[in-house]
């Protein structure tokens, strides 16, 4: 394994910035600015893999597939992420290949089409509770209970939607090969979407499973398996908070293994948002990670020069900020 290998988990943001910028093309110019502040890091000599989210491309896809259902088959969750892992693939392997040229760095991006190993007999395949796909009127939606064996839930009062499970992952199916492009120079994308969810069957062979990986989960598993030197997640925010969005909230510069775990507990981050981030990180630096960064794509070069950004080591000593 080569030296200063880091994992770079970029979050939904990093694709698609607003409501009123889902196009393609928009995708493509946020994945432009996005691997500018990698390749500032790549230009240090960081050998990088990158993971991303997916969420809203495979609702595109499930959006389009429900709407053509009359004239074509349905496109299986599986596939949706496999399709999404290609094409999001494309575009970041165009935008590095392009940035590369501008800088006359001799470096290449590769997307590997990644599954994730979980358990058939994990707990959430009972309790499915990740909504996917379209809102629908609560009619539609035990229709498609009935015919279809869909888990449905009301969402928060917008509607009702599809549910499914969302597994833990346990291993990454092509970890070796991720792990030999890199030693071979490459800059690695993979594990997108959290990976392609698979069951092994009592031959063991892989079936696709209609279910969701969270997406930091795999990729504090990868970071691991792989021995990351760093584990950085890009997401919305500069730094993590205390107390998010309250009066009394403090940014939080630098944190420790054991006070991440106490913070996650007492509540302060949320599940929906920055809780799994945390979870991931406690998991990689529990089994052996040596440090974990978070930060918005903007900051990246910064945070790296500690000017900036969460930073979360094993030991030492916990620094927060008041509000200004």
């Amino acid at each position: 394994m080569a030296r200063n290998v880091a994992v770079v988990a970029i979050g939904g943001n990093s694709l698609i910035k607003d409501p009123q910028h889902q196009t393609i093309p928009d995708q493509y110019r946020a994945a432009v600015e996005t691997c500018h502040h990698i390749a500032d890091m790549i230009a240090q000599g960081w050998e990088v893999v990158i993971t991303h989210g997916n969420g809203p491309q495979v609702g595109f896809i499930l959006r389009r597939s429900e709407l053509a259902r009359h004239e074509l088959h349905e496109v299986p969750l599986d596939s949706c992420g496999a399709d999404t892992q290609g094409s999001i693939g494309y575009m970041l392997q165009k935008a590095l290949y392009n940035e590369f040229k501008r800088r006359g760095l001799a470096k290449r991006a590769v997307t590997v089409v990644t599954q994730v190993l979980v358990d058939r007999h994990d707990p959430s395949f009972k309790n499915p509770t990740k909504p996917i796909g379209s809102f629908m009127t609560q009619e539609v939606a035990m229709q498609r209970a009935r015919e279809e064996g869909w888990a449905v839930m009301e969402d928060a009062g917008r509607g009702w939607r599809r549910v499914v499970p969302s597994p833990l992952p346990q291993r990454i199916i092509e970890r070796d090969a991720i792990k030999h492009l890199i030693d071979a120079g490459f800059v690695v994308i993979g594990v997108g979407g959290g990976g392609i969810p698979v069951v092994e069957d009592e031959n063991g062979d892989l079936v696709g499973a209609a279910a969701v990986i969270d997406k930091d989960y795999a990729s504090s598993l990868l970071a691991t398996s792989i021995g990351a030197d760093l584990f950085l997640i890009s997401t919305a925010v500069e730094k993590v908070a205390l107390n998010y969005g309250k009066p009394d909230q403090v940014w939080l510069d630098c944190m420790t293994l054991a006070d991440a775990k106490r913070y996650l507990a007492e509540g302060h981050f949320a599940k929906g948002s920055m809780g799994p981030k945390i979870q991931a990180i406690i998991w990689y630096l529990e089994k052996g990670g040596k440090e974990a960064l978070i930060t918005n794509p903007e900051n990246i070069m910064r945070a790296l020069r500690g000017e900036t950004g969460t930073r979360v080591v094993p030991t030492g000593r916990t620094i927060v900020k008041a509000l200004r």
